[in-house]
Order: C-alpha cells, then sequence, then structure tokens
C-alpha cells in the first residue's frame, strides 16, 4: 500500500477522534479516494482512537479486497463508503461515525434543520437528511442511502444507525461532520428553552454569501 495514503487516513482518523465528534467507544469508519484508480483505504478497525498503519486496507470500488485483513464486521459497511464514490466523482473522503448527538435525530428518524450559521456556511442550507434503515451493509441500507442524499449535501443521517459524511478533502469531511454534531447538540440544548428555531431561508443564503465574501477577501491587515 502506498505510505503516503495510509498516512492520510490514520491522520484523518485522529483528527476525527480529536474533535470530538465521535461515540465514547470510538467506532466509526473512514475511507480515502485513491487519485487515480477504482480504489479506496479503509480503516478496519473496530474503533478510529489509536488506530495505526496496520489497520488500513485497501479496496476495489467493486468490493474487491486487495490489501490488508477486513474484518466481517467492519467490512459490512464498506458498500455505502463505495456507493459515495461511485455516484459522486467528486468525492475524496468518506467519513462514517455514531457521534452522540446526530446518531440521537438519526435513532428518533428526525432530520437536522438549519438552527446554526455553520449548516448554511457549509453547503447544509437545508439541513440534513435521514436516509431511511436497512439492516447494516444490506443492499436496502445501500439504496436507501442513495435515495436519501440531496443533490449537493455532504452528509445523512443513517435512521437508527448513524451519521455518514462525504466530500472532496478529509479536511472538509471532518469539518462537516463536527459542524453536523454540533448543530444536534445545540437543539438538543434548546429544547429547555423553548426548542431550536431554524434560521430564516434568505438568510441561510445571505450566511453563504458573506462567508464566500470573505474568504476572497481574507484577513487584511493594517
Amino acid at each position: 500500500m502506498d505510505k503516503n495514503l495510509v498516512d492520510q487516513v490514520v491522520d484523518a482518523a485522529a483528527r476525527v477522534v480529536a474533535g470530538g465528534a465521535i461515540s465514547a467507544n470510538g467506532h466509526g469508519n473512514v475511507s480515502l479516494r485513491v487519485p487515480g484508480a477504482e480504489e479506496m483505504y479503509y480503516t478496519a478497525a473496530p474503533s478510529l482512537r489509536g488506530l495505526g498503519p496496520d489497520g488500513i486496507v485497501r479496496v476495489g470500488l467493486d468490493g474487491t479486497l486487495l490489501e490488508g485483513q477486513l474484518p466481517p464486521i467492519q467490512g459490512a459497511v464498506v458498500a455505502m463508503h463505495r456507493a459515495m464514490y461511485q455516484d459522486r466523482p467528486d468525492v475524496g473522503c468518506v467519513l462514517h461515525t455514531h457521534s452522540p448527538y446526530a446518531t440521537a435525530f438519526a435513532v428518533a428518524n428526525r432530520p437536522i434543520a438549519c438552527w446554526i450559521e455553520a449548516l448554511a456556511m457549509f453547503g447544509l442550507a437545508d439541513g440534513v437528511p435521514v436516509a431511511q434503515y436497512g439492516p447494516r451493509g444490506s443492499d436496502q441500507a445501500v439504496a436507501n442511502i442513495r435515495q436519501g442524499v440531496r443533490p449537493g449535501v455532504p452528509a445523512v443521517l443513517l435512521a437508527n444507525h448513524g451519521v455518514l459524511v462525504f466530500h472532496r478533502t478529509a479536511e472538509l469531511a471532518i469539518l462537516i461532520g463536527g459542524v453536523v454534531e454540533e448543530a444536534a447538540q445545540a437543539a438538543i440544548n434548546a429544547q429547555a428553552l423553548g426548542g431550536p428555531v431554524e434560521i430564516p431561508g434568505d438568510l441561510r443564503a445571505a450566511a453563504l454569501q458573506r462567508a464566500m465574501a470573505f474568504d476572497t477577501v481574507g484577513t487584511r491587515t493594517a
């Protein structure tokens, strides 16, 4: 396997753990698309905590294990990673976790709405949809995910399961995973104050435009 790609996956897993958008046992999986090939590098360990190079495998986008050891329980969800790469040529990283607050919405089969500005800023102005439940790794589960994903939206809740995030780079996927968890946590905390309130639709667009404007201008110094 390519050491550079292995290191990138290990680093991405460490950053997910450091960011805190993950369950107590660290369960989850990260994959990176192999540039120029119909392959991905995938985490085969039961936890992202303390993941090392020996926990990475190379898998074809047809599902063929090319290098490494992939336990069946971890291999069961390879198909949903493959589906994102197959359906979205721009996707370079797929991230799956059971981050606690977002997973609470998944277990309740409730979408996350645009309650915080960061959702509008990072492509989730219409919130995070829910893909209906299907048994782990089954064709039905993958079909439900494909049906639940919205064009241009880089995340989906997996009913009664967890969260799936996909983006061009690992950095962006990790960022989105954190934003989704933050929105879910804020909404649950807001229940004690009467419940979360969505940002008006026109102002969501304005939040994105402002973010883009700041990105273009950058930081000015005197």
